[in-house]
C-alpha cells in the first residue's frame, strides 16, 4: 500500500538528517560568532501581512482560521523578520542582526527537483546601509560556506536597480517594462531580444544584462549602480572578492530587492544554492524605515553540492 505525501515535499531519514544537521550546526556556529541572534517565527502568517512584502511569490498553501481570516505558509523568512523588527524592535538601536533555520513554502510549476517545502538558513542585517552592510553580509555568507566545506562555489553579484535604470535611460514604455523584467528574471534572453526588437528599443537592453565577468565588466556601464558595485568589491576581504563574478543581468525572483543582489553558484549543481541582496524599502512598509540586507541558503541544495564535490574529489 502506498501512502502519498503532497507534491514538492519529501521525507528525510536518519542518515541524511545527520548530514543536514552537521551542515546547519556549522553555519549556526558562524552566525553566533558574528553576533547574529537566532529567531523563530510562525510558519503560518496572515496573508495580507505577507502580501505587504510584495515578494512576487505566490504562497504554496492557504488556509482559513476559525474567524475566516486568510492565512498562508511563509514563502521566505525576510518578510516575517521585517514584521518582527517593526513590532518587537521598534525603538532598538540599529544595526540589528538576526539568523534563522526554518522551512519555507512556495508554489512551483511541475518540474523535476522543485520543492514546495524547503529548509532555509540565513541572516538579516537591518539598519546597515550599503556598501559596508553588503560587504558584511557577503563576508558572513562566505564564512558559512567555508565552514560547511564547500570548495568550488562562486558569488554572482549584480544590482536589482541596474536594469530599471537602463530602461529609464532608453525610455522604455511603462506597459513594456514588466514584459522585459519577466524575461530577464527567467534568464530568457531570446524572449528579451525579441521583445526589444519588436518595440524598436535600443539593443543595449539585451547586451548589458548578458555581461558577466570580473571588474572589467563594470567599465561598460556608468552611474550609481556601477559605483555601488565597485565600492562593494573594493571593501571585500580578498578571500571573498576572489569568489565574486559580476553578473549584470542578475534578477532574483523576490520583488523587494532594491540594490546589490547575489546568487551562490556551484559547478556541482545547475541552479543557485541560495542568494540575497539589499531590500532598503521593505522595512518601511511595516512602519520602521531602515536599510537592510540578507541572504538565504537552500540547505538541501547545499547538501547536494557538497555530495557532488566529494564524489568528484
Amino acid at each position: 500500500m502506498i501512502h502519498p505525501i503532497p507534491n514538492g515535499t519529501r521525507d528525510v531519514l536518519p542518515d541524511e538528517m545527520r548530514e543536514l544537521r552537521a551542515i546547519t550546526e556549522a553555519m549556526r556556529a558562524v552566525f553566533e560568532r558574528r553576533a547574529y541572534g537566532e529567531v523563530w517565527t510562525p510558519t503560518i502568517e496572515f496573508e495580507d501581512v505577507l502580501r505587504r512584502g510584495e515578494t512576487g511569490v505566490d504562497p504554496a498553501y492557504r488556509v482559513f482560521d476559525d474567524h475566516g481570516h486568510v492565512m498562508a505558509l511563509r514563502p521566505d523568512m525576510t518578510v516575517p523578520i521585517a514584521r518582527v523588527v517593526a513590532a518587537r524592535y521598534a525603538t532598538a538601536e540599529p544595526p540589528l542582526r538576526f539568523s534563522y533555520f526554518a522551512h519555507a513554502y512556495r508554489g512551483v510549476r511541475p518540474h523535476r527537483g522543485q520543492m514546495r517545502e524547503f529548509l532555509q538558513a540565513g541572516i538579516e542585517l537591518v539598519g546597515a546601509p550599503g556598501p559596508h552592510g553588503t560587504v558584511e553580509a557577503l563576508s558572513v555568507l562566505c564564512e558559512a560556506l567555508d565552514a560547511v566545506g564547500l570548495k568550488g562555489y562562486r558569488i554572482a553579484l549584480g544590482s536589482a536597480s541596474l536594469y530599471p535604470a537602463l530602461m529609464d535611460t532608453f525610455g522604455v514604455p511603462a506597459d513594456v517594462r514588466e514584459t522585459l523584467l519577466a524575461a530577464l528574471a527567467a534568464r530568457d534572453f531570446v524572449r528579451l531580444e525579441t521583445q526589444v526588437a519588436t518595440h524598436g528599443l535600443d539593443d543595449a537592453l539585451v547586451r548589458v544584462p548578458q555581461l558577466r565577468g570580473g571588474r572589467e565588466v563594470l567599465d561598460q556601464i556608468t552611474g550609481g549602480e556601477a559605483d555601488g558595485l565597485s565600492a562593494i568589491l573594493a571593501d571585500l576581504p580578498e578571500h571573498v572578492s576572489s569568489r565574486v563574478v559580476f553578473d549584470l543581468g542578475l534578477a532574483r525572483g523576490l520583488g523587494y530587492y532594491t540594490g546589490a543582489v547575489f546568487d551562490v553558484l556551484d559547478p556541482e549543481l545547475g541552479e543557485p544554492l541560495g542568494g540575497g541582496g539589499r531590500y532598503d524599502d521593505l522595512l518601511g512598509r511595516f512602519g520602521r524605515p531602515l536599510p537592510a540586507v540578507g541572504f538565504a541558503l537552500h540547505v538541501d541544495r547545499l547538501h547536494l553540492a557538497l555530495a557532488g564535490e566529494e564524489a568528484a574529489a
